[in-house]
């Protein structure tokens, strides 16, 4: 059965929480949803699950949003696919929004596929641009197809809600305003222990360190030109200097020097940081595609004809062996220098 699509308005921003924290990805998408609605001339809702998020709700319209969905449950308070699943799509088929977005994070992309399929609509995941077509208000969701080789924007002009997952780091973020005015409306929880197979035991935070890539606003980047994996310890050294993290490029995470959590690029993470120092990255279409939105690019490597002084503000032609240890040395004056004027 046709859907009336003239039924479904407002644009939605899946309020994504962790432990009663709402995922920076999220601040991204009321930023990008904001200039959608504005195009369209609807408003700007979320739609936050969890259990006593209150508290949340009133965060999320700081940034932006006009109505929150608040769906509070005990049976909420953890995620699964299962009751998240029920109660966004019984949200969307009583309430009818006209654009849906999720961030594209290990519960988004688990989560939006199952929605889509549910409410028979279609999906763009990982989104890197979005878009309102002025012709006929559709949205225009662009994404990297063929390995990142093309951009494909996909629309969906039959079915609704129009569904994207975006990419977390791509998006300007939305400017908070404690003095905003919003409407929070509570959502009927029609779930049961029934309609969940799953149940969460135990939450377990990893001892291992987590690299923060989309939140850093400093990130010293390494790659093949390296040429081994003791180079990162030397980046590291740089990062700790500047108070930034190290990435790195695919190759050098295929060569086995480097976690892939460190991977920035179109298999890794998009990154948007204050400055991206590149060392040894040659600039494969696939890594410029995650940190070419980075604000300062600088770029040190030993070939001067290397793509990614393409995209580079400042490029530095040389060894990087030479190079990095100098950097860090005029660091170390400049912090002696004003340790001594400080005293």
């Amino acid at each position: 059965m046709d859907k009336n699509l003239s039924l479904y308005k407002n644009v939605w921003v899946f309020a994504e929480q962790r432990q009663g924290k709402i995922t920076p990805v999220v601040i991204e998408l009321l930023g990008e949803g904001r200039k959608l609605a504005d195009e369209i001339g609807v408003e700007l809702c979320a739609i936050l699950l969890g259990k006593d998020v209150k508290g949340m709700a009133e965060e999320v319209i700081s940034y932006g949003a006009e109505k929150v969905y608040v769906a509070d449950s005990e049976l909420l308070e953890n995620f699964t696919t299962d009751a998240y699943t029920k109660v966004i799509t019984d949200a969307i088929n009583e309430i009818k929004p006209e654009i849906m977005l999720l961030g594209a994070t290990h519960i988004g992309r688990d989560l939006a596929p199952r929605i889509s399929s549910r409410v028979n609509t279609g999906l763009t995941a990982d989104c890197t641009k979005l878009e309102i077509d002025p012709e006929d208000k559709k949205i225009k969701q662009t994404r990297p197809a063929f390995g990142g080789n093309i951009m494909a924007t996909i629309i969906c002009p039959n079915n609704r809600p129009q569904m994207s997952t975006v990419r977390p780091g791509v998006m300007d973020k939305a400017v908070k305003d404690v003095t905003r005015k919003g409407e929070i409306i509570s959502l009927n929880v029609r779930l049961t222990v029934a309609d969940i197979r799953t149940k969460v035991m135990e939450v377990v935070k990893s001892k291992k360190e987590m690299i923060s890539l989309t939140d850093a606003n400093i990130i010293i980047s390494g790659g093949l030109g390296l040429g081994k994996a003791e180079g990162f310890e030397m980046l590291s050294k740089l990062a700790d200097k500047l108070g930034g993290v190290v990435g790195a490029s695919r190759a050098a995470v295929d060569a086995g020097w480097i976690d892939h959590s460190h991977q920035v690029g179109q298999t890794g993470t998009t990154v948007k940081p204050n400055l991206y120092i590149a060392c040894g990255i040659s600039g494969a279409i696939q890594h410029l595609a995650g940190m070419q939105s980075s604000d300062l690019i600088i770029a040190i490597n030993k070939n001067s004809t290397a793509p990614i002084f393409d995209v580079a503000d400042c490029g530095i032609v040389g060894d990087i062996y030479d190079v990095i240890p100098m950097l860090t040395e005029e660091l170390n004056n400049v912090e002696d220098l004003m340790k001594m004027i400080n005293k």
